[in-house]
């Protein structure tokens, strides 16, 4: 089965039984050379080199672990960058424009065939002023939340990994198909909201118990697609994927931990602003 979470869905190494390719030449290129082949042609071929330790070595838990923190510092980096940059009055351009650069640059890094670790960090810089930008405005609200926050992204995610390892939630075509059809319909309606809002109408985040409940089910949608990205690495590490897929699964855990830690913030806020 193939995965559903963007980053991973476009190559077919991340699918169940699938394989590792090594950058190895097509089926047809490996079947036996033609009875009449030149004795120049078959020298060539010996000839060629073989894999360098980098092509043929398999990717690992540690691999990915490693890419997973490299991207998260920079992201930190960039984060405190937008935490300073707020915090000294600058204006809310500082937020919205590194996260239309940064989703454009995610777009790119999803749908390229070819691994892209430069992309990834320049996504993981841009992504994290805005995360540090949107993070000021929070705090000057409601002090410590950010804290909170973090914490309740560290806890989700423990928690979803205990849930996987164990059993309690495992990943199946029926819980992929309605994942992926809840992920559709809360982002055109989280769209459809900010549209609404930007034309002075009231966001459904601040209509009482009703903003609890929908920003409640966002922070669950983002933790049962942890269970994708956790389904998905183990498959990628079984079947032999080169080390190169540890960029992509490390990109892939930290665009879904982002989107975590956006939904807790904002479902906090809502928490204490009707305290």
């Amino acid at each position: 089965m193939e995965s559903k979470n963007p980053v991973f869905a476009r190559s077919k190494e991340w699918k169940n039984n699938g394989y590792a390719t090594f950058d190895a030449p097509s089926s047809a290129q490996r079947q036996a050379p033609p009875a009449d082949a030149s004795a120049r042609t078959l020298e060539d071929w010996y000839q060629k080199p073989s894999a360098t330790p980098a092509q043929s070595r398999r990717m690992t838990l540690d691999d990915v672990v490693v890419r997973t923190a490299s991207l998260f510092a920079v992201l930190l980096v960039g984060a405190a960058l937008g935490w300073q940059g707020a915090s000294n009055g600058m204006g809310f351009g500082l937020v919205i424009v590194p996260a239309l650069v940064a989703m454009v640059l995610g777009i790119w890094a999803q749908v390229s065939k070819k691994v892209r670790p430069g992309v990834m960090f320049a996504y993981a810089a841009l992504e994290g002023v805005f995360v540090g930008g949107i993070s000021t405005y929070y705090s000057f609200l409601y002090d410590g939340i950010v804290g909170q926050a973090v914490i309740g992204t560290l806890g989700a995610f423990a928690g979803m990994l205990i849930a996987y390892k164990t059993g309690i939630v495992r990943n199946s075509p029926r819980f992929t198909k309605i994942l992926m059809i809840a992920g559709i319909g809360y982002l055109v309606f989280g769209l459809a909201n900010l549209a609404f809002s930007l034309l002075g109408g009231t966001s459904v985040y601040s209509v009482g118990g009703l903003g609890i409940l929908v920003s409640a089910f966002g922070v669950v949608l983002a933790s049962l697609f942890l269970v994708l990205d956790f389904d998905y690495i183990e498959q990628g590490i079984k079947n032999g994927l080169p080390v190169k897929e540890s960029w992509r699964a490390g990109f892939g855990l930290m665009v879904t931990l982002v989107w975590l830690y956006l939904e807790i913030l904002r479902l906090i806020s809502i928490l204490r602003g009707n305290n």
